[in-house]
């Protein structure tokens, strides 16, 4: 037996066992899922979420409890698996993020596939390859199936999420494999990864229809490192960061929190779904009694502790990911295990290898987990992990470092900062001991070690291009700006006059003509359609929009609108102000979409009382605009103030005092109404956010006065019906 000492690491050159000569070799399931930290899962601890499938492969296997990445991103960690190697010996020190022809020559799959393996291969590739790399080329069967968007038409029209349709590509995979070939089968999905390019709450983590309506009438409990004074410790390369900008995308309110968190875990659930029907055609295929399954994620996730989101850091939640391990063969008193053995995602590649009997590479820098998955720990195993990270290095801060059992020492190299955490005593990592005089040796042999290992693993990394270039204040003052820098202006253009990039809408219905956003119906929609812009949430804004709409046309300017993907991908309910050709009277009014419905008419003032009461409090002069004619409206929001206007003209003036009824942020979006056939159009759209933290306006402040009538409400009245008079008691009104 050769080994090969990498990095104070045991490194296995050959199998340690012949598989394939003492047992019948066996098949490989590998499921990968997507920024995905360890404690999102039941078997991990997690108090709410609901993952039977993931949780029976736990009680059936051995769970990691230390399993970590070597670099906590996604094409990183994946090509690791992929070559065997780090970041750093896969790449050069001047382009580490590019993989070396020679590195990516042999993948795992082709030595599987030399052992007489049939590979598959169906979901997120995103590796970063030699140009005119063919990913095709080493796997039997492949197919990259990426997110944007999550859900694929289908050629019948439907449409599948991708991690329903990865796990229906498995399945037939399955049902083709001939009984007497062993197979590989890695099925890597996009989630739990958020659509960067879609920030709607809820929508920005998409879930499949197997997980609708879980978790709706759960509270999520809040970060448990949520103390502003964490977030306030971190060194400005942190808060200035892409993990602050991204903060500022999902985490940043109670109600975002909720909302994009209920999300996240119905991802999950929709992969432990996914993963049982899976199984189950293992079942019936009968293959399941030499199957291995898998388990495990591309690298962790911060979601919302220390005030950051994303990956990317040396912390724990960085660093930390699932791992679980069913192999059927194992005897019954090992299963349903947990192992505090020190794992990579670098002992992937050298795991399948030594399961299917074929050498391991001498060069590659992980080590077989079987022995371990077997019951026991090598006497030799590793006691220190090495970790890095250098990807988008001009906007992440780039590190290196070394985790023990009991330390974690970090190096920020172009930032000059170091970070030794004493993990037994401080696991939180919340007291920085690198200028600690007690801890000088130690933070000396951890630095040490670390150059050694970086040494052998290529040497450090050239210096950084340019500077660094921060991604956002740390407290932005308003964060739907912190992403989309604003002009002299202080506005934001949201449409490119072109396409509808940044907008989300069925192209059934919305298109650019004439370099104008476009709705059009042919009188047969029977559910109001909508375009939502993706870029943000909005909170207090200006909103200036030029509107054309055709005669007979019913449209409207949704605004801190809540996505409604029960009812429909495209749907949104809230405010809205309304575009009306034909009934002046509506044109211009506030509306609330599936909620209170008309709030203020045409020039009409109102107070919404606390209990969603709205009451006229004084009127405008009335103005009719012509349909077929461009108009700008505007739409100025100031906490619970929301006034409308049409070509400089006041419409709508309201203060919404009622807590429970009204939104004070949400998403932007056009409709294109149900009924008659109509055509609207918007250009010029431009938005100037205001300050997140304007005053509410308060009914002390703003008292209605006695006399006032009632908002005509929406439908059929009786013919005798009179305006409830403020003042009186109600049961006078009725």
């Amino acid at each position: 037996m050769r080994y090969v000492i990498f990095f104070g690491l045991l490194v296995v050159a050959s199998p340690s066992i012949s598989a394939a000569s003492t047992a019948e070799r066996p098949n490989i399931v590998f499921f990968f899922t997507d920024d995905q930290t360890s404690s999102t899962l039941g078997c991990y601890g997690h108090p709410i979420v609901q993952t039977p499938n993931i949780d029976s492969l736990a009680a059936r296997g051995v769970r990691f409890q230390n399993a970590f990445v070597s670099q906590s991103i996604c094409w990183v960690s994946r090509t690791s698996i992929l070559t065997g190697l780090t970041g750093r010996s896969y790449g050069t020190p001047d382009n580490p993020e590019q993989t070396r022809e020679d590195a990516a020559r042999t993948l795992y799959s082709d030595l599987l596939r030399e052992h007489g393996y049939r590979t598959g291969f169906f979901g997120k590739w995103h590796a970063k390859m030699p140009t005119g790399y063919r990913p095709a080329d080493h796997f039997d069967e492949f197919e990259d199936i990426f997110r944007n968007p999550f859900y694929k038409k289908q050629p019948d029209g439907s449409l599948r999420h991708e991690t329903d349709l990865i796990v229906d590509r498995g399945i037939e995979f399955v049902r083709r494999q001939a009984k007497d070939q062993p197979f590989s089968l890695n099925l890597w999905f996009n989630a739990c990864h958020a659509e960067d390019g879609d920030r709607r709450p809820g929508l920005h983590f998409a879930w499949p229809p197997s997980a609708d309506g879980m978790y709706d009438d759960v509270a999520m409990p809040p970060p448990r490192l949520n103390d502003p004074a964490i977030f306030e410790s971190l060194p400005d390369c942190l808060q200035t960061s892409i993990t602050r900008e991204r903060f500022f995308w999902r985490w940043n309110t109670a109600q975002k929190y909720q909302t994009n968190l209920r999300a996240y875990l119905r991802m999950v659930s929709g992969i432990d779904a996914a993963i049982g029907r899976l199984m189950k055609a293992l079942d019936e295929a009968g293959l399941a009694d030499n199957t291995i399954i898998v388990y495990s994620a591309d690298n962790g996730f911060h979601m919302g502790n220390r005030g950051l989101a994303g990956k990317w850091s040396h912390f724990e939640e960085s660093l930390r990911v699932p791992l679980i391990v069913c192999d059927p063969r194992v005897p019954a008193e090992q299963r349903g295990k947990v192992t505090d053995a020190l794992a990579l995602n670098l002992d992937f590649p050298a795991t399948f290898l030594d399961w299917a009997g074929a050498p391991v590479p001498e060069h590659y820098q992980g080590r077989s987990l079987r022995p371990i998955i077997a019951g026991e720990v090598p006497a030799d195993w590793r006691t220190e992990t090495f970790h890095e990270h250098f990807a988008v290095r001009n906007r992440i801060p780039a590190w290196e470092g070394l985790r023990s059992d009991r330390f974690k020492y970090a190096r920020y190299f172009d930032h000059e900062l170091e970070f030794l955490y004493d993990l037994q005593n401080d696991p939180d990592e919340l007291v920085n001991l690198a200028a600690d005089p007690a801890h000088a040796a130690t933070l000396r042999a951890m630095r040490e070690r670390t150059a050694a290992v970086v040494a052998e693993l290529g040497g450090p990394l050239s210096p950084l291009r340019g500077e660094f270039q921060a991604s956002t204040v740390p407290h932005p003052v308003a964060s739907a700006a912190a992403t989309v820098k604003p002009g002299p202006d202080g506005f934001v253009n949201l449409f490119n006059g072109k396409n509808l990039n940044g907008w989300a809408g069925d192209p059934q219905f919305w298109s650019v003509e004439d370099g104008a956003l476009t709705g059009q119906t042919d009188g047969t929609l029977k559910m109001n359609q909508f375009i939502t812009w993706k870029g943000s949430t909005i909170r207090n804004f200006d909103l200036r929009v030029k509107v054309k709409i055709a005669a007979g046309g019913n449209s409207g300017l949704q605004y801190r609108g809540t996505p409604r993907p029960d009812l429909g991908l495209d749907v949104v309910t809230g405010y809205q102000c309304d575009i009306v050709a034909d009934n002046p009277k509506y044109n211009g009014m506030l509306y609330e979409e599936k909620g209170r419905r008309i709030l203020a008419h045409t020039g009409e003032r109102v107070i919404v009382d606390p209990d969603g009461r709205p009451w006229i409090v004084g009127h405008m002069p009335f103005q009719a605009f012509a349909p077929d004619e461009w108009h700008e409206y505007r739409v100025l929001v100031e906490a619970n103030h929301h006034q409308h206007w049409i070509g400089g003209h006041p419409i709508a003036d309201l203060i919404d005092l009622d807590e429970e009824g009204r939104a004070l942020e949400g998403v932007l979006a056009m409709q294109v109404h149900a009924g008659p056939a109509m055509k609207v159009q918007f250009k010029d759209i431009r938005i100037k956010h205001l300050p997140d933290d304007l005053p509410l306006l308060r009914a002390e402040n703003h008292p209605i006065p006695a006399g006032s009538s009632g908002v005509k409400p929406q439908g059929k009245l009786p013919k005798n019906w009179k305006p409830p008079i403020f003042g009186k008691p109600m049961e006078a009104n009725e």
